[in-house]
């Protein structure tokens, strides 16, 4: 008599297997954690963002002053979009007016800041401030996390600074048209991911 084997269950998502290879640091709230990476996988997997990034340290804090937020309110995402994904108006007149079009418009890439967020959160302006007030407008360093494509290196390793477009090195001023901006990434019930792009402060409107 053949006695059945019981099958195994279903193997773990590769979303599933990266938080759980990658535990929240003592200074991040797991849940917050946990949010940054799922984001992070999104971007990664379905939108082909390169060089991805966490933050969790300000990069604006400074040893000689005590006073300095050294941590952020939560998890930070920085990453190189595979397309440009906003131009200043100014520019973007500058631009046409020396005769480039549609997909040259978004060749140069800019590296952006990510905000992870669920959609059940409530936000105001003071909790956007606080994170405004503790990144530059260029993301710079940030930790890579194992697991992830062909890019993880270990958490734990700290990452360069700078921007890379396809084929070339391309390292851009620390400031840039607009001042500072993040994409506020919101995760639906349903796993959808959002994207708005917010900006610090009152920005110019784009023409069409």
């Amino acid at each position: 008599m053949t006695i059945p084997v019981p099958s195994a269950g279903p193997s773990p998502s590769a979303l599933t297997t990266l938080i759980a290879n990658n535990p929240a640091p003592s200074t991040a709230s797991p849940h917050h954690h946990a949010l940054a990476l799922q984001i992070l996988h999104n971007l990664q997997c379905q939108h082909d963002w390169t060089d991805i990034r966490l933050h969790y340290h300000s990069p604006l804090a400074s040893s000689q002053d005590p006073t300095s937020p050294t941590f952020l309110p939560r998890p930070l995402i920085s990453g190189l979009p595979p397309t440009r994904i906003y131009i200043h108006p100014d520019e973007q007149v500058e631009l046409l007016k020396a005769g480039k079009k549609g997909k040259e418009l978004g060749e140069v890439k800019e590296r952006e800041w990510v905000l992870p967020s669920h959609i059940r959160e409530k936000w105001s302006l003071r909790r956007f401030a606080e994170c405004f007030d503790r990144v530059g407008e260029i993301p710079e360093g940030g930790e890579t996390v194992g697991g992830v494509g062909d890019h993880g290196v270990g958490m734990r390793d700290k990452g360069g600074v700078g921007i890379r477009g396809e084929g070339e090195d391309e390292i851009k001023e620390k400031k840039r048209r607009g001042g500072k901006r993040m994409l506020l990434a919101t995760v639906c019930d349903d796993s959808t991911v959002v994207y708005y792009i917010v900006h610090d402060g009152i920005v110019k409107p784009r023409q069409n």
